[in-house]
């Protein structure tokens, strides 16, 4: 019988309570608790099933997933990052599938660029929930990012060469009806980012993290995450680059045999057709001289 990981249990409370925009100070008090209990619960030290069975309630998740003997399911991005947020800080090894690349890759100018495209994006109607939630997303992503910087974890981020072309040639936009000034400028932004990729791979020559396939790969974007004791995938509808999308769509994270072993399988099919290193280095700049 496998044992129970109480600390993922409390990690999984805590991705879903964030992804809720509910608080400690909320949870104590549908619970009738101390606000030190509820994050006692966070750090894995569960004491009753009904506390949980609560939970599940309050979350309206169930009880399997709480447990992580069933699917994860994430109707925002906000629980969804701070879920991977999670995992990274427990793996050994991650292989990611962002399209065009990941947030991580990203230059420290970025996050400023992508609030703005988050701006760009919004409907005239938009809610201040979900202009919230974009805050509390680009917290949480910043945080990775500063994390990512002192990672001790092995990385093989597999970049698609056509989506690089496709984020040239739209720029850094949040919609496409910009002037036309204002295109020309995002044009160059995204140009640098690409530019920033190529200083990546150069400093990492000896040992790359960035895997360059010259195919059209899948529309919903994907993480592997090894980890001692457990492996997980990750499958995401959101969008951090261009025509950024934070709010609409259904994320899943699980731990299934069947399912790690099949995006292992695609991802291992994907990195043996890629390049990295020079060859990739020089496949991009070719690209930019000619956009």
């Amino acid at each position: 019988m496998n044992k129970i990981d109480y600390v993922a249990i409390g990690e999984r409370l805590r991705a879903f309570r964030i992804g809720r925009q509910m608080t400690a100070d909320m949870i104590a008090e549908k619970l009738d608790v101390s606000r030190a209990a509820v994050y006692r619960l966070e750090q894995g030290k569960i004491v009753k099933l009904e506390t949980l069975e609560r939970l599940s309630d309050l979350f309206n998740v169930s009880m399997a997933s709480l447990l992580g003997s069933d699917t994860e399911y994430f109707e925002n991005a906000l629980g969804y990052f701070e879920r991977m947020r999670q995992l990274e800080a427990r793996a050994t090894k991650v292989i990611a599938y962002f399209n065009p690349f990941s947030y991580l890759l990203t230059s420290p100018a970025y996050p400023q660029l992508f609030r703005k495209m988050l701006e760009e994006a919004r409907s005239a109607d938009e809610d201040d929930a979900k202009i919230l939630l974009e805050s509390q997303v680009l917290e949480i992503l910043d945080e990775r990012k500063s994390l990512f910087g002192h990672r001790n974890f092995r990385v093989q981020s597999i970049v698609s060469l056509r989506e690089i072309e496709r984020y040239l040639h739209i720029g850094l936009v949040g919609r496409l009806d910009l002037p036309s000034s204002t295109r020309m400028e995002r044009a160059l932004l995204a140009r640098k980012e690409v530019e920033h990729i190529i200083s990546i791979i150069e400093e990492e020559r000896d040992n790359p993290s960035i895997f360059l396939i010259d195919e059209a790969l899948p529309s919903a974007t994907f993480q592997i995450f090894e980890q001692p004791h457990a492996n997980y995938v990750a499958v995401s509808p959101y969008r951090l680059g261009e025509l950024p999308n934070l709010h609409s769509g259904i994320a899943t994270v699980t731990s299934s045999t069947e399912a790690v072993e099949l995006y292992m399988n695609m991802a291992n099919a994907l990195l043996s057709r890629s390049s990295s290193g020079r060859i990739a280095q020089s496949k991009i700049m070719n690209l930019l001289a000619k956009s």
